[in-house]
């Protein structure tokens, strides 16, 4: 998504595809067409697949039954719910959050659109899934609980998540032991969460605001890599384009200037880049900003020249495309990627 001018270019990215009917269809040689209803239904639906803990009645992934009931009871607190990585039973705090944060994005960005297929339901589920797990695991104004599960233990031998029994090891982040960039991307991800349920339920988007701003305070306060913290999913592009990006969906959710007058004061961090990933946000900070440039903001033209420089790298014969897109025009990331950060639009 990138502006340019008064007109908005919005960019469906997908990081993975599988292959379909369509798409074969292109490599024997005749017409293809796409479904893109059923690809965004089908893309919603896979979260359900990937719950953990007490499953709702309205559950529609009827082969998938309660499991992980227990996570979290070797700290005294209940860390139930939220998702699985992938085809694993790990929860990752940081690339789920991520998901959350994406998830909700294209609920603000695109509402009429996915309500025209009725799945805006399904993902206010999907997404609230998740919001309500990273409420669970944010105990303290200053510990966060980052991940349930032993990632070497799990991933040496598959089991169905109701069968499991690997070790369900609890990860904390703490003053003394932070993880800046899990903070602040639970915080980018309440945050943008809030907007989603404003109009549906206020008293919890109030709740995952307030949630948010002291996940935003926790990181930037104790500013440490999560890359010394984690045993998984670590941090290799540092904390700053995570402060920059949940400092803009901070301002775009409570309106505070004090947000977005710490993104101003920090645009030095701001960088190009053709990436937009779970480990690295600088993109998605700067399109959020590029809207304020747009508004009248020239003090953020750096974010805005940053967005302009992703998109030139995006669009086809732009002359410097540096990302393959699929059969159907979506961009392609990672041809064999599988984990719930991964299928995000």
């Amino acid at each position: 998504m990138v502006i340019h001018g008064t007109h908005m270019v919005r960019v469906l990215v997908v990081w993975c595809i599988v292959a379909s009917p369509s798409a074969r269809a292109m490599n024997h040689g005749y017409a293809p067409s796409f479904d893109y209803k059923d690809a965004l239904s089908k893309a919603i639906l896979f979260f359900e697949g990937q719950r953990s803990g007490k499953l709702p009645s309205t559950q529609r992934v009827k082969w998938r039954d309660d499991s992980a009931l227990f996570d979290g009871e070797s700290k005294g607190v209940n860390l139930s719910g939220g998702y699985y990585d992938a085809g694993d039973n790990v929860k990752f705090g940081w690339p789920m959050a991520y998901t959350i944060c994406l998830l909700s994005w294209a609920a603000i960005e695109y509402p009429r659109q996915i309500n025209s297929v009725n799945q805006l339901g399904y993902l206010h589920s999907e997404i609230r899934w998740g919001s309500d797990f990273i409420l669970k695991a944010h105990v303290s104004s200053t510990k966060l609980y980052t991940q349930v599960g032993d990632g070497n233990r799990d991933h040496s031998c598959w089991e169905r998540p109701e069968d499991m029994d690997t070790p369900r090891t609890v990860i904390e982040i703490n003053a003394h032991s932070p993880g800046t960039e899990v903070a602040a991307e639970s915080a980018a991800a309440l945050a943008a969460a809030s907007i989603v349920f404003k109009s549906v339920d206020s008293e919890y988007s109030s709740k995952l605001l307030k949630h948010s701003k002291s996940l935003f305070e926790f990181a930037d306060k104790y500013r440490g890599s999560y890359q010394g913290s984690c045993p998984f999913y670590c941090s290799y592009s540092g904390y700053n384009d995570e402060l920059l990006w949940a400092s803009a969906w901070l301002h775009k959710a409570s309106g505070e200037s004090r947000y977005l007058n710490y993104a101003i004061s920090n645009q030095r961090w701001s960088q190009a880049a053709t990436e937009f990933s779970w480990d690295n946000k600088f993109v998605g900070a700067q399109t959020l900003l590029a809207k304020e440039y747009f508004a009248g903001r020239s003090d953020l033209e750096t974010f805005k020249t940053g967005a302009d420089s992703f998109v030139c790298a995006v669009m086809p014969k732009s002359g410097s495309v540096q990302i393959r897109t699929t059969p159907g025009e979506l961009l392609d990331y990672n041809q064999d990627c599988y984990h719930i950060q991964d299928m995000i639009n």
